[in-house]
């Protein structure tokens, strides 16, 4: 078993979509970055390469790439899982939650677990994601910007596995 944690944070900004575990979520703000800037998916690719001793996102896909100018954070999960399955590893369980002001999210969360878990192939239990506020401190309570944090456990593919689904 390996256990990572990750964490992102990006700032509100106009003209620019909202995009939180690859759904497109109405708000009158985005978030900015080099990719869509989905702060949930961006933490949990960091705790899946953390846990496996790979890295962070910034190695993996550096945004001084243009390959990666507004690319779907998915796309780039997609990835991730390859290179967790290559160092020989699968995901046990996913733990996140958003930590945003507004708008609020919690309608989304069931579509949210449910594309994370696709792309990396596993039961949608196995994806937890969490909501909260930070009842208006610091720059999530201004409405400045959006955090998630993830934590994950990987076991070995060695180890009997009935929670993948391919």
């Amino acid at each position: 078993m390996r256990v990572g944690i990750g964490y992102d944070v990006h700032c509100l900004v106009s003209e620019r979509p909202l995009i939180l575990g690859g759904v497109v979520i109405p708000h009158r703000l985005g978030l900015a970055g080099h990719s869509d800037a989905d702060v949930l998916v961006h933490a949990i690719m960091d705790a899946l390469l953390g846990a496996c001793g790979q890295g962070d996102i910034g190695k993996h896909f550096p945004d001084t790439n243009d390959r990666y100018q507004d690319i779907s954070s998915l796309k780039l999960l997609g990835q991730v899982s390859t290179i967790i399955f290559k160092t020989g590893y699968t995901v046990n369980n996913i733990d996140a939650v958003i930590i945003a002001q507004a708008p609020r999210v919690a309608p989304y969360i069931q579509v949210m677990q449910q594309n994370i878990a696709g792309v990396l192939g596993i039961k949608v239990d196995l994806v937890n994601i969490k909501a909260t506020t930070t009842e208006k401190l610091g720059f999530a309570g201004r409405e400045e910007g959006i955090a998630a944090q993830a934590v994950v456990l990987l076991k070995s593919i060695d180890e009997y596995d009935d929670k993948r689904i391919n």
